[in-house]
């Protein structure tokens, strides 16, 4: 019993012990690992100091060799500097040894030239008192000449018995009469040089002008042609008891020959425009086959409407192809109606434009203003457009449109006097002339053959030969004036109109001619003689 008691209370102390033993180990085990860990944490320590100061040593070592390789540059960068500064020193050096030489020669040159100033001063001082002297001298003798030169006068006036300004009257007299003639004498060798000069020039003036300017040669007829297809196409063309023609004739103004010619319809009118319309009218027609009043009156309508358009069309290209710059609409209407416009069978709107080109080249060559040149060129003929609706000759009509539309003075002087009916009062207005003249004359222009042209101009000289009194006669601007020289011994200013009318009657009597024709009888009295 007392074993089992024993026994019963050993148990718990046995485990107790175990468990005290087992903390105790603990905490040895605890101090062990903690003087281990101390002993591991010196160590690593010492090893990390260690490190540290080899790693203290090699910064000190290089911050060393540092110091000394930036000593060594500072004191190479001070040694340059201090050379640079040096040079710059024994620059500046020279540069103040120059400048004190040169103000040293600038003072030397400053005394030298204040002593020749010294000496010019005192040389002048003594011309001066030279010229006084002289002067004085001077005065004294022109009191002397001025008393003798009264006494003289005097003395002549006493001889001649005139007074000075009679005797200057006199003199005057004589040099005018000297100085008159030989101005005359000099100013007519002049006008003989200069009429010489001025025709050669003149000559090649207008050669170089044609040679820039070479325009196509373009024949019109006065009547229009339209072929037909077949012959049958004239009875219709005719219609019922003929209203198809009589309809057409009445729409466009214009008559229709349908004659025996052979497949072809010719239409005559004055006004060419009506004729450009009925003849594109019947063209269409023709083509179409349908040929009855309503559509006659359709297609003429038609056709009034596209000639009226491609009117405007030739007169904006004629304007164009002119340069002649901004010009009023109406005229640029009637610049394109000279396209249906003849005169001699000659195209009155190439004629124009031809005038143009040529006046602008003859007025580049002397210097005058080549637009305005052009532009009187090409209207100078204006007044052919309207001139069979509006009575009066063309160049009357032209000059109240180009005033009508404002136009320059130079071109209206240029459409009035183009013909001679008034005398040019601008260089362009005879420039334009020229070219007119040019245009017109030139082989090929216009459809008169040469041997009724050549025939026409004998008869005008002819007829004007035959009146007494007449010296000679010459037929100019291609046949449509004739100059009539007369003897002013038999013939006197008065007789000179009578003769004019007589010649006059006599061309309207014996030829036949279109246009007008202007007759101007001259007479004048020349004196001549030669000195030998």
């Amino acid at each position: 019993m007392g074993t089992t008691i024993l026994s019963s209370l050993s148990v718990p102390i046995w485990i107790s012990l175990i468990v005290l033993c087992l903390i105790l180990g603990i905490g040895i085990g605890l101090v062990i690992g903690y003087f281990i860990r101390v002993k591991l944490h010196e160590k690593s320590f010492a090893k990390t100091r260690s490190e540290a100061e080899k790693i203290i040593a090699m910064a000190e070592a290089d911050a060393e060799k540092r110091k000394k390789e930036a000593i060594q540059e500072a004191k190479q960068e001070i040694a340059s500097l201090k050379s640079d500064v040096d040079r710059d020193i024994k620059e500046r050096r020279g540069a103040v040894v120059d400048l004190e030489n040169k103000l040293n020669q600038r003072e030397d040159t400053l005394d030298r030239r204040s002593i020749n100033l010294d000496r010019r001063e005192e040389m002048l001082n003594a011309k001066e008192n030279k010229i006084d002297e002289k002067k004085n001298e001077l005065e004294q003798q022109n009191n002397k000449v001025e008393a003798i030169l009264k006494q003289q006068e005097q003395k002549l006036i006493e001889i001649a018995s005139l007074t000075k300004e009679e005797a200057k009257t006199i003199i005057m007299d004589r040099v005018r009469e000297d100085m008159s003639t030989e101005i005359a004498t000099y100013i007519k060798e002049e006008e003989e040089k200069a009429r010489l000069e001025v025709k050669t020039k003149a000559k090649n003036i207008l050669a170089l002008a044609i040679q820039k300017y070479a325009g196509e040669t373009a024949g019109e007829t006065t009547v229009s042609t339209v072929s037909l297809p077949v012959e049958e196409m004239k009875g219709r063309i005719i219609g019922r008891e003929g209203r198809n023609i009589r309809t057409l004739e009445s729409l466009t103004g214009v008559d229709l020959i349908i004659d025996d010619t052979p497949e072809a319809v010719v239409l005559s009118g004055f006004d060419p425009v009506r004729r450009e319309i009925a003849k594109r009218s019947l063209e269409i027609l023709v083509g179409d086959g349908r040929i009855h009043p309503a559509r006659i009156e359709e297609v003429v309508e038609r056709c009034r409407g596209e000639v009226e358009m491609a009117i405007r069309e030739k007169g904006e290209e004629a304007v164009f192809k002119a340069g002649i710059g901004k010009i009023h609409p109406d005229l640029v209407r009637l610049i394109g109606r000279l396209n249906y416009r003849t005169s001699y069978g000659q195209n009155v709107l190439l004629h124009s434009l031809e005038t143009a080109m040529i006046a602008g080249k003859l007025a580049s060559e002397i210097g005058e203003n080549e637009v305005i040149a052009r532009r009187a060129g090409l209207l100078h003929d204006i007044g052919k457009a309207v001139d069979h609706e509006i009575e009066g000759s063309h160049v009357d009509i032209g000059v109240e449109l180009a005033k009508k539309y404002h136009e320059p003075k130079e071109v209206i002087d240029a459409i009035a006097s183009h013909h001679e009916d008034v005398a040019p009062k601008s260089v362009i207005a005879v420039l334009v002339a020229a070219a007119d003249a040019l245009s017109s004359a030139r082989p090929g222009a216009r459809s008169d053959s040469l041997e009724n042209y050549a025939k026409r101009l004998e008869s005008l000289e002819a007829i004007s030969n035959n009146v007494k009194g007449v010296a000679s006669s010459f037929a100019i601007q291609a046949g449509r004036e004739v100059r009539v020289i007369v003897n002013p011994d038999e013939v006197d200013d008065l007789s000179t109109i009578s003769i004019a009318r007589q010649i006059k009657e006599e061309i309207e009597n014996k030829l036949s001619y279109p246009g007008t024709i202007k007759v101007t009888v001259i007479r004048e009295t020349r004196a001549v003689d030669v000195a030998k």
